[in-house]
């Protein structure tokens, strides 16, 4: 990781977070913006701290710096271009602004470098964002040819040519299987081997085009492009995605401040089971299920912020259709000074009671399409 040169300090802009320069609209906007303003603004003694674990272009940076006035911003993100593109925008914020060039899963290292024990507010908004699904060069859009290249840093890993040239038969049928929930993987596979036996991988358009022969004409007739899974699968392979996600998410809940809260944007089921499964947990007593009330020490360390994984609405979606794949989770380190809402005086329920079933219209899963624009 790198942390980004200074930069002079500038005048703060008002409302430039809800559009790039170049049109780019960051996903779900104003709900990112609700959903941590109670942390953000809690802090009465000192400056808040927020980290954009996923920067990208800083659409959703700059709203929070210009929403916050006295707000420390910490943008993380592994694509040096995105980073650049990031700080020319939030020049005017520099004098409050550490930009960093680091994956989410280095957030403790980068924290202690920084010198802050704790922060406020964290937002991961993940996947691919909109400069390299935009960008043709960057091999991560099936729809146009490019180098077969998907790293989000290009300074370092190995490339998706390495992958469909070097990996073996078995471990990339797993790779579609697990990383696209690809059914077809073993077809999609055989015909890559057979491919690569004759010459080199080297082009998006020509591996979009072997996916889409190998995978029979009934199954292409729904669900968008064929080589959709294909190419979400070899970008997260290049990019370790997952397994960094479950190790930045519980550094980020450690990091939080009481009253302090996370939210995660996912864009596919993959995403969102490893948030889900970082949050549940902390959200649930340790104490024995059938005490009337939790001893000391034994409560929950957050709560639950958003009911299951929430949607986008209709109108978002089409203001944004890039957004139809969102969902977002949230929760809060729970503050042992302040009375959780609504909780006075309430008791543990015993597990068969029917009351202490949560309800929830909110979905807990998503579809595994990532075509969208993020930050």
């Amino acid at each position: 990781m790198q942390i980004g040169p200074p930069m002079a300090p500038g005048a703060a802009a008002s409302d430039r977070g809800r559009r790039t320069p170049d049109g780019h609209v960051p996903v779900l906007l104003d709900r990112v913006l609700e959903l941590l303003d109670p942390a953000l603004s809690r802090p009465a003694d000192r400056d808040a701290v927020h980290v954009d674990a996923t920067l990208g272009l800083g659409g959703h940076a700059e709203a929070v710096l210009a929403a916050h006035p006295r707000l420390v911003l910490i943008g993380l993100d592994r694509d040096t271009e995105a980073l650049a593109r990031a700080t020319d925008r939030l020049a005017p914020y520099a004098s409050r602004t550490h930009l960093v060039h680091a994956i989410y899963d280095e957030l403790p290292g980068v924290l202690d470098r920084l010198g802050y024990d704790t922060i406020d507010g964290a937002l991961f908004d993940l996947g691919v964002s909109s400069l390299q699904l935009d960008r043709a060069d960057r091999g991560f859009a099936y729809a146009q040819d490019a180098p077969l290249d998907m790293r989000m840093d290009q300074t370092r890993g190995v490339t998706a040519e390495q992958v469909v040239n070097e990996y073996a038969p078995g471990e990339l049928t797993r790779i579609l299987r697990v990383y696209g929930e690809e059914k077809f993987a073993p077809r999609v596979v055989s015909a890559i081997v057979r491919e690569r036996a004759k010459a080199r991988l080297v082009s998006s358009s020509h591996l979009a085009d072997l996916v889409r022969d190998a995978i029979p004409a009934a199954a292409r007739r729904t669900g968008g492009n064929p080589a959709k899974r294909t190419f979400q699968a070899l970008r997260i392979e290049v990019n370790g995605e997952l397994a960094a996600l479950e190790s930045a998410l519980p550094s980020a809940l450690d990091a939080l401040a009481p009253g302090g809260r996370m939210v995660v944007m996912s864009y596919h089921s993959l995403e969102d089971r490893i948030a889900k499964a970082a949050i549940a947990p902390r959200t649930r007593s340790t104490a024995p299920v059938d005490l009337p009330v939790a001893p000391p020490g034994t409560e929950p360390e957050f709560r639950v912020v958003t009911r299951g994984a929430e949607r986008p609405s209709d109108a978002e979606v089409a203001a944004n259709p890039r957004a139809a794949s969102v969902r977002v989770r949230a929760a809060e380190r729970i503050d042992r000074t302040q009375p959780p809402p609504g909780t006075a005086g309430r008791t543990r329920r015993h597990r068969s009671d029917p009351a202490a079933k949560r309800t929830n219209n909110a979905t807990d899963s998503s579809d595994t399409s990532d075509t969208r624009e993020r930050r």
